[in-house]
């Protein structure tokens, strides 16, 4: 879990001479040049492994990451728990000694899912496990009953439009990569929509399941009907399928009490180590504090907001002063699409110039094997040289798209991008 502090190694480095690290025009260093100050950051590198892995912070992270969620647990954009997280983070950053802790106010959606559930009548009584998704608009009171019509594509709804009118669509589309399938989630209800169904049901966007539906944003289109969405597990996703195909008629009856609220003021919370040499420019890390309200939020994103902390806290803890400013960001409302990144972006773009790379952990702290990198060969070139640093843990790949959903703002304008890979992150993208 202690992966992120190889940012120190980064911003530690000196980066063309004070230039953001996205410049190509490093022409103040020859690469040789570049390798041979690098190789000097050995003793360094070895420090900060030595304190993580084996020193006084082995299992810090962890220890911090429990506490949190065991004292706040989930913390849905909007809710009362996300409130009372920030406050503690924001206690607890000053308490660490960093510096420059404050709170960013911005402006997040509330949303509520309330009494939810779904019964399959016939051709049998079957309780459907469901989560609504995030945004999704109530059924009526007595709920939403009609049949079913099981479908593997938007391409397949598109061709059976016309038996579409009146039904529950459910989504049986096939696990591809969380990427490419997350779609169906997103996309699903307003898809159904304009074909006339009267609620749709997808399947987890999940590579396996246990009888377990997974939950997420899901968007609406302005210019189609809005109706009553939520996924199920992939194991009753199948076996509707399956009567389907033999030709049953499937009933379900669906009740959400879902409510949405004028959007609430939130924050995004942040802490730096200021650069001793050029302390306007920024090495960003960070992670999303908000999480979904059907667990504690542990894994997304509690432990990616957790490491990002403890690349500054382990800095500090050595005793050493970066030449840029390595700065923390834990966002609000990730979930419902980079809310709070985008507004953060909104107010510092002005100064993006100033931001060497961004870089966020939202992809599992599982067992770490490298970086996903976003941004151009030269820098790639000297990433592959830094990361030889952690040979002593055997962490040293480099891997494609570092964009993140709370750093792709930055990214698409150019500063480079990155975010740890863990193994089942890289099992799921397979």
């Amino acid at each position: 879990m202690k992966f992120l502090f190889l940012i120190a190694f980064i911003h530690l480095l000196p980066q063309c001479t004070g230039k953001p690290l996205r410049w190509d025009d490093c022409h103040q260093h020859t690469f040789k040049e570049i390798k041979r100050e690098i190789a000097g950051y050995s003793d360094i590198a070895k420090a900060i492994i030595n304190l993580a892995v084996y020193g006084n912070a082995q299992n810090r992270s962890y220890e911090r990451l429990a506490r949190f969620v065991d004292t706040i647990g989930p913390r849905l954009s909007g809710s009362k728990n996300l409130e009372m997280a920030i406050k503690y983070m924001f206690s607890v950053l000053q308490d660490d000694g960093l510096e420059n802790v404050h709170l960013e106010p911005v402006k997040v959606p509330h949303w509520e899912r309330g009494e939810e559930s779904a019964m399959m009548l016939a051709p049998r009584n079957h309780s459907i496990v469901i989560l609504g998704l995030g945004s999704s608009v109530a059924t009526p009171p007595e709920g939403i009953t009609a049949e079913v019509l099981v479908v593997t594509s938007f391409d397949e709804l598109q061709k059976r439009a016309q038996d579409a009118k009146g039904k529950i669509v459910v989504y049986n589309q096939p696990f591809i990569s969380y990427k490419e399938t997350v779609k169906y989630r997103l996309l699903g209800a307003a898809e159904a929509g304009k074909v006339g169904a009267v609620a749709s049901l997808i399947r987890s966007i999940a590579s396996f399941s246990v009888n377990s539906p997974h939950t997420g944003w899901q968007q609406y289109q302005s210019d189609v009907p809005k109706i009553p969405t939520a996924c199920i597990s992939v194991e009753d996703a199948e076996m509707m399928a399956r009567m389907s195909s033999r030709g049953t008629k499937i009933v379900v009856t669906l009740k959400m009490g879902a409510k949405t609220y004028p959007d609430t003021g939130s924050f995004n919370t942040v802490a730096e180590i200021v650069g001793s040499k050029y302390p306007e420019q920024v090495v960003l890390v960070s992670g999303h504090l908000d999480s979904w309200d059907v667990g504690q939020g542990a894994m997304d994103d509690g432990g990616g907001a957790f490491i990002s902390w403890e690349a500054l806290s382990l800095i500090k803890d050595l005793g050493l002063r970066p030449k840029r400013t390595l700065r923390l960001v834990l966002w609000t409302a990730e979930e419902p699409g980079g809310v709070g990144a985008e507004q953060y972006y909104q107010l510092h773009k002005d100064n993006i110039s100033n931001f060497d790379i961004v870089m966020e952990s939202d992809s599992g702290t599982f067992m770490p094997m490298g970086l996903a990198f976003t941004g151009s060969d030269k820098v790639r070139a000297i990433l592959k040289e830094i990361m030889q640093l952690l040979q002593p843990i055997n962490v040293t790949n480099i891997y494609e798209n570092g964009s993140e959903t709370d750093t792709e703002y930055w990214v698409r304008d150019g500063v480079p991008g990155e975010n740890p890979t863990s193994h089942l992150f890289l099992f799921n993208l397979i």
